[in-house]
């Protein structure tokens, strides 16, 4: 079968489809306000164009007639021009401004509605920098790119356009062999523009990593510090700004490759009309107003010529952040939508396990066709070696992953059945690493279910046995946490996060490793605020410190994605396996374990 050749159009991200689709979805919204734009801009365009063939009169009143009252008249004529140019110019700047504000903002809400739909997965892939430049480059560009446009079509087009006119109607002779230089320079400029590509895609990236580096050493400072990295992280950012400096340099050296050359086109082209000029003026008894208007016309003509001359090379140039930016916009989304399918319905929160088998990469089995139940109104605790597949059993309770096999049932629902909104509403998640936002306190626990009032925050932080640390800061409630809750201890924020899953007043709790980072004091306050949050819940806990979970109505011990061992503390040891050995290690010098192990 025959091979046709390939379009510029099979490519979704080539620029002329991209350029069309800009205008089609998104200029085209505001398509009024362009309209009155191109009005302004013809406006500024005819005004400059009339004040540059009355200058010409006014050269001819001055040297031919020698009229003072016409001079007077036509340089008053020049001002009114000129003035309707500058009211012109402003009107139509400040259009074009408020569309493009308009549109820039459009596409990062755009964007980061896109990024809430996407998954954990999704995430974990990719560094958060990459997200932040496509926001900010990604996003302008496109106001840039439909910006050039508009503005070559209204702006330097109309005024190349009525400036030709002028130069025209004084010498049509004159205009021809000023525009001889026009297409040698248009077959420089082809050239120009595949090289522009690739250093734009390559200055695009290079700022990416600038903000990658720069992002994970203020986030990491404490580590940076401790582990004195300050020269390493400042080697690798120097690094990352060199090559970024590099390419810029190379950018605008190919960039500005054709100025000489157009430069010294427009100067034989200048010569031409000098000589052709004079000698009208001089042997064929033209009009030097004639001839002036002529060359004021063309010289003002020379810059939108060169902006026209130069919209591929800066248009190719742009359109490699709108593409960063369309890209992540178009993909489709990984957390698909699924508000259509059926809430869950709680009735006793009893969450089972069907033989679950789950993998985050081809070839590594992180849970094998697990099973377990966890009881309504119960503890069911999960403990066992780092690695064992705890932690991903809450991320597919909360649907961050789907199953690979088997199911998740809660009161006789498939989780998967049920929009993914009802599942995480019923349910309150802790984790060891905590964050909050940087915001207050206050705003911070109510996070946990926005509208909730003073009086809910306040019970809701009394039970997580926050108020009074809260209480006393100078500000109370109204306290910035900083970022990431930087400016509280590590007890603090624990039972902020805990305040906030009590006000969430879910039926369905889930802990991982809540208080493992803690001291023994704070670990006291807030395994306090935790039997607050469970009492009459559902509760799955992830634990390492297995005296933190003692008490938990089902023990089960995973071990490479398998349930080894299940039951309650004592009868567990009784057992003498896998639990027993673990809750030896962490009590080998507790004299407490003697009896039990001799009763075992």
């Amino acid at each position: 079968m025959a091979q046709f050749p390939k379009r510029i159009t099979d490519d979704p991200y080539a620029a002329v489809v991209l350029i069309r689709r800009l205008i089609t979805e998104q200029g085209i919204v505001y398509w009024r306000r362009y309209l009155v734009a191109f009005a302004l801009m013809a406006l500024a365009a005819g005004a400059t164009a009339g004040a540059t063939y009355v200058l010409g009169q006014v050269i001819n009143q001055a040297y031919v007639d020698k009229n003072v009252p016409g001079i007077a008249m036509f340089s008053g004529i020049t001002v009114i021009l000129l003035f309707i140019k500058g009211v012109a110019t402003y009107g139509h700047m400040v259009i074009l401004t408020k569309i493009s504000n308009a549109i820039l903002a459009t596409n990062q809400r755009q964007l980061f509605a896109k990024l809430m739909r996407e998954s954990v997965g999704f995430f974990s892939e990719r560094h958060s920098s990459e997200f932040l430049a496509r926001l900010t480059a990604g996003a302008k560009s496109i106001t840039d790119v439909l910006n050039m446009l508009v503005n070559a079509v209204g702006r330097d087009l109309l005024m190349l356009l009525a400036m030709i006119g002028v130069m025209v109607w004084q010498d049509p002779l004159m205009s021809f062999i000023g525009l001889v230089a026009v297409p040698p320079a248009m077959l420089v400029l082809r050239k120009l523009v595949k090289r522009i590509k690739g250093l734009a895609f390559n200055q695009f990236t290079g700022t990416a990593d600038i903000m990658e580096t720069m992002q994970e050493s203020l986030q990491g400072i404490r580590t940076v510090k401790a582990f004195t990295l300050e020269e390493t992280m400042q080697k690798r950012i120097d690094e990352n700004i060199a090559v970024v400096e590099r390419n810029a340099n190379k950018m605008a050296r190919v960039a500005n490759r054709s100025n000489p050359l157009m430069e010294m086109l427009g100067g034989f082209a200048v010569a031409g009309c000098l000589m052709y000029g004079g000698y009208a003026v001089v042997a064929l008894n033209a009009t030097p107003g004639a001839f002036f208007s002529f060359m004021t016309a063309f010289l003002m003509a020379t810059e939108p010529a060169k902006r026209l001359a130069r919209l591929n090379i800066d248009l190719n140039s742009q359109l490699v952040g709108a593409r960063m930016l369309l890209e992540i916009i178009d993909s489709p989304a990984s957390e698909y939508a699924d508000d259509d399918k059926p809430a869950l319905k709680l009735s006793d929160a009893r969450i089972e396990l069907r033989d679950v088998s789950f993998s985050y990469r081809d070839g590594e089995t992180v849970l094998n066709r697990m099973s377990f139940v966890a009881e309504p109104g119960k503890v069911t605790a999960l403990v066992g070696p780092s690695g064992g597949g705890k932690s991903t059993v809450l991320a597919l309770l909360l649907r961050f992953y789907e199953v690979t096999q088997g199911d998740i049932v809660i009161d006789g629902q498939s989780i998967g059945a049920v929009s993914r909104k009802s599942l995480r509403a019923q349910t309150a998640y802790v984790g060891q690493d905590v964050y909050l936002f940087r915001d207050t306190i206050r705003n911070n626990i109510a996070f946990g279910r926005p509208g909730a009032g003073e009086d809910e925050i306040i019970g809701a932080a009394k039970a997580a046995c926050a108020h009074d640390f809260i209480m006393g800061f100078p500000l109370g409630y109204d306290t910035p946490v900083g970022e990431h809750g930087t400016q509280l201890s590590g007890g603090q924020r624990q039972r902020i996060a805990v305040a906030r899953a009590l006000i969430k007043n879910a039926p369905i709790i889930l802990l991982d490793e809540a208080t493992a980072a803690l001291d023994s004091e704070s670990e006291r306050q807030v395994q306090e605020a935790i039997e607050h949050l469970c009492q009459n819940r559902t509760t799955i806990v992830i634990a390492h410190r297995l005296h933190t979970i003692m008490h938990a109505d089902a023990i089960l011990v995973v071990e490479g994605g398998e349930i080894v061992e299940q039951g309650r503390h004592d009868e567990l040891l009784r057992r003498g396996g896998r639990y027993a050995s673990f809750f030896r290690l962490q009590h080998h010098d507790s004299g407490a374990l003697a009896p039990i192990s001799a009763t075992a």
